[in-house]
């Protein structure tokens, strides 16, 4: 059975920190046949000090080891030895953003080779990845640009809502000028295909979200339903997606949330992120979209605040390890 790979993420984050603590408590038996964590074993060994027990890395020859904790062990891939005595919670160098680089460009290769079955990240830090020379502004757009695509979606998932969005990280000004009839229908064309091959839908329902109040009450309120959203979504009709909309934003997510649609398309990130939040904040998922490999994620970030207290809540990585198996089996 082929590997899903765990990526460390950012050596003085919380992530070494969460996977010490699913290993202890046990939540990773289910996946103890699966899981390879890719990081740093000294790093990784470190990470057990808030949980009275000290782990323990037996190396093998062929750059990978057991790391134990009491009686559980996860096989760790060595791809950094970092002075871990050395490193300060939330204060990564270049030497840590080019480790944890090398942790998920180590795990795309090995799911593009047919080696893994896909991968699932934990948080990094962006700024100590461009200290390091890395010229990517996070995961996203290195695992695109390592996987040759230019077009990926970002969804964010939970058991009740799925929210899947056209712009991303942009100042809210410049979300309208971002928005077109291509950009919107690639996103439906995406977002069609990834539910009906690694989820498993036959015929997706999408709700698309309107930009403007009240789905800019006929032009009084805006255009871009008119001009932008409405074409789109013939087009996508016309192709055979189930899209719908565009509907206010306002009722929307109600319906949504209670099963009526099976993803949200949403034309902004705080459009799609509050509501995703309100539901799933502990348990949501990060996917990429459009990649030719399986990637899922921690929806949070580093939380250098939490790291070495032991009180981190492991329900985001746990929720994001399950949605990778889930689209690798249906894939």
């Amino acid at each position: 059975m082929k590997p899903l790979i765990l990526t460390m993420g950012d050596p003085t984050g919380i992530g070494p920190e969460l996977i010490l603590k699913a290993l202890l408590a046990g939540e990773l038996d289910p996946f103890a046949d699966r899981l390879l964590v890719a990081g740093d074993a000294g790093v990784l060994a470190r990470a057990s000090a808030p949980f009275a027990v000290a782990a323990r890395f037996e190396p093998e020859d062929d750059g990978t080891g057991r790391l134990w904790l009491a009686d559980r062990s996860l096989p760790v891939r060595v791809l950094s030895r970092l002075d871990a005595g050395r490193l300060v919670p939330g204060c990564p160098d270049a030497a840590c953003g080019a480790a944890m680089a090398a942790y998920v460009e180590w795990a795309v290769a090995a799911c593009r080779r047919g080696e893994a079955a896909g991968m699932v990240t934990c948080p990094i830090s962006k700024a100590a990845m461009q200290a390091a020379g890395i010229p990517f502004p996070g995961h996203t757009e290195l695992l695109a640009e390592r996987c040759g695509v230019e077009k990926v979606v970002m969804m964010l998932a939970g058991a009740r809502l799925k929210v899947c969005l056209v712009t991303t990280h942009l100042a809210y000004r410049e979300v309208p000028a971002r928005l077109s009839r291509e950009e919107i229908l690639a996103t439906l064309r995406i977002v069609d295909r990834s539910l009906r091959r690694q989820f498993g839908l036959e015929r997706p329902r999408l709700a698309v979200a309107a930009l403007n109040p009240h789905a800019g009450e006929d032009g009084l309120f805006g255009d871009e339903e008119k001009r932008i959203i409405v074409p789109a979504l013939e087009e996508a009709r016309a192709a055979g997606i189930d899209a719908r909309g565009p509907f206010p934003p306002d009722t929307l997510f109600y319906f949504a949330a209670r099963g009526d649609c099976d993803a949200v398309i949403c034309m902004y990130h705080d459009q799609g992120l509050i509501p995703l939040k309100l539901l799933h904040f502990e348990d949501a998922v990060n996917v990429t979209l459009g990649l030719p490999i399986v990637r899922t994620s921690v929806d949070h970030g580093t939380a250098y605040d939490l790291v070495g207290t032991g009180k981190a809540n492991t329900a985001s990585l746990l929720a994001a390890i399950r949605m990778a198996e889930q689209m690798t089996r249906n894939s």
